[in-house]
């Protein structure tokens, strides 16, 4: 079974965990607590036809990004357009984070139907991968940093056709029209961003060292570009007026095929791709996973996406008396993190690509199961959890922190079709490698380096054709009614799953608005440590977490973007933007 029939095939199963989850919360397991109200309003009693229209919007990471994305909305483009707007100038103004030649996840809400699709735009294996190929000579895993920037890294990359399938059922306008703004901005050029200055300019990544990176990301007098600096890519400008020209799959045919499998050829590490490879890559598309959280009914998507670990993690705080504690309240942080140390024990052991493992899904949101996991979190933090047992099947443990590079956006358009997508080239400007102005992924660094723990095998580990676990989590969340109310996610490696989950209890049980949970700080717990930003937490906060046997320690990896919109019954949006980064959102009536 490929990697697209495991999709549609776990994605079928999102149906009956959606129906398992609502009889959970009406039968009153984990949901006997009195649910309060949060500041999303009701739906009223008016039919989804008579609501009004809303304006089109963008939040993203990037003000350039965000414009892309509102010029293919003006022109009349539907929400699956704007987002191949996005993200092809996210490619441009933001290739430490996503690019062309990554994966992504997506969710698509229909306003019309009510219909959510996920698509899976995650990148393969290919053919002739061997289980240790991260592997070194004694039979250990090869440092981190030096498999990064091999060319085994490198998957087939899922993101441009996953849009295409997306666009081609959803899109309005021609798939030609969609890339104006990023070949100009491209061709003639623009302002380099801080962020993309920051991390072009070297230190401890070793891809800012690469050849190729330093000759893309140098002026004329071969000096590393420098904020604000106007910066010109022509090569990628062109690759995009190919891309345009030619439809989706252009990045999975030669001539652009043929320069990604030579350059990946190369030492150190060579990898194994062929045209046989990109040939058969294959977008997912199906149902999602739900689950629910405070009356509300959240949707992820499935595996390999870990977005089942951020059900899990609601459902477990769900036990808890998190909501009646709020965001000033030591205990409150106490249980999140240690909700989070047992949704990453899960996570790390049972989630991988479905085609190749069977996964206890049911038995990670079993109700049963989660009230056992709950009982664990007590009034300090506790030992090292170790994984649970849910019911299914036994899988030694991968490894658990990842640190990427990846960017989240959300589109709506003006007749209320909503995308939530999340996209990634892993770490910060993928392999470091270079192709027509654009970098290469080095995702395959997120299937376990380790086949087997002990002769048990680990579900993450490398397969020829298999898809890597990943913890890009678009979130779409609704009501008792069906109404969609808010759309959401984040960049940030495994710590996706806490900064999605925080932002979801600060808007549904805290009562925040969407930016008021944006911006509470970052906590990430995972295994022993506690990493957090302690500069954004109330000193009482910290001082009252030491008492509890909780000391946050400054953080690890990217810090969070999260870029999201609450949709309120009257028509009217309400967006966010992390100001940990770059981003902002805007509507066409601004």
């Amino acid at each position: 079974m490929n990697g697209h029939a495991g999709f549609q095939r776990l994605a079928m199963l999102g149906v009956t965990l959606a129906i398992f989850a609502g009889v959970w919360m009406l039968s009153g397991c984990g949901g006997d607590r009195q649910t309060e109200p949060s500041r999303i309003a009701p739906a009223s009693a008016e039919s989804k036809a008579d609501l009004p229209t809303r304006t089109a919007a963008v939040a993203a990471a990037h003000p350039l990004a965000v414009e892309a994305g509102l010029a293919v909305l003006e022109r009349g483009g539907s929400a699956a357009d704007a987002a191949v707007a996005v993200q092809a100038m996210l490619s441009l103004v933001e290739p430490q984070s996503s690019g062309i030649a990554g994966g992504a996840f997506l969710l698509h809400y229909q306003a019309e139907t009510g219909e959510v699709i996920a698509f899976d735009g995650r990148e393969t294996a290919p053919a002739k991968a061997e289980s240790g190929m991260f592997l070194n000579a004694d039979g250990e895993p090869l440092d981190w940093f030096d498999a990064i920037i091999g060319g085994r890294a490198t998957g087939v990359p899922g993101v441009m056709p996953m849009l295409g399938a997306a666009q081609e059922r959803f899109g309005r306008l021609p798939w030609s029209a969609l890339f104006d703004e990023s070949i100009a901005a491209a061709q003639e050029g623009f302002p380099v961003p801080e962020r993309l200055a920051r991390f072009a300019a070297g230190g401890r990544w070793p891809q800012a060292n690469q050849p190729d990176l330093i000759e893309l990301l140098s002026d004329d007098d071969g000096e590393r570009i420098t904020a604000g600096q106007i910066w010109r890519n022509p090569d990628f400008a062109q690759t995009l007026r190919e891309m345009a020209e030619r439809g989706p799959r252009s990045l999975l045919e030669p001539p652009l095929s043929t320069a990604i499998i030579e350059r990946t050829a190369a030492l150190p590490l060579p990898g194994k791709l062929q045209q046989a490879d990109f040939d058969a890559y294959q977008p997912g598309s199906g149902e999602p996973i739900c689950g629910h959280f405070r009356g509300y009914r959240i949707c992820v998507p499935p595996p390999p996406s870990s977005g089942v670990s951020i059900l899990q993690m609601l459902a477990i705080l769900e036990h808890t008396d998190i909501a009646e504690r709020g965001p000033d309240d030591p205990m409150a942080w106490l249980q999140f993190a240690e909700a989070s140390r047992l949704m990453f024990a899960d996570r790390d052991r049972y989630i991988a690509d479905p085609a190749f493992v069977d996964i206890p899904l049911a038995g990670l949101l079993d109700p049963a199961y989660i009230a056992e996991r709950a009982s664990l979190i007590g009034d300090r933090a506790g030992p090292l959890p170790g994984a649970g047992r849910p019911p299914g099947f036994e899988f030694g443990e991968d490894e658990g922190f990842r640190q990427t590079g990846t960017s989240h956006f959300v589109v709506v358009d003006s007749e209320g079709n909503v995308v939530s997508m999340t996209t990634s080239v892993e770490s910060i400007f993928g392999s470091g490698r270079v192709v027509g102005g654009f970098f290469l992924n080095n995702q395959l660094t997120d299937f376990s380096f380790r086949p087997d723990i002990d002769g048990i095998p680990v579900a993450n580990a490398v397969a020829p054709g298999k898809r890597p676990r990943s913890s890009m989590s678009p979130v779409l969340v609704f009501d008792a009614d069906d109404r969609l109310v808010a759309a959401l996610g984040s960049p940030g490696g495994s710590a996706i799953l806490v900064y999605n989950a925080k932002t979801l209890v600060g808007l549904l049980a805290w009562g925040l608005s969407l930016q008021e949970a944006v911006d509470l700080p970052n906590l990430v717990a995972l295994g022993e440590n506690f990493f957090g930003e302690a500069a954004r937490f109330p000193e009482p906060v910290l001082a009252g977490l030491v008492e509890l046997g909780i000391e946050v320690r400054p953080g690890r990896g990217e810090e969070s973007g999260l870029h999201g919109m609450v949709f309120h019954p009257d028509g009217r949006l309400e967006g966010a933007a992390d100001s940990r980064r770059e981003g902002t959102w805007r509507s066409l009536d601004e």
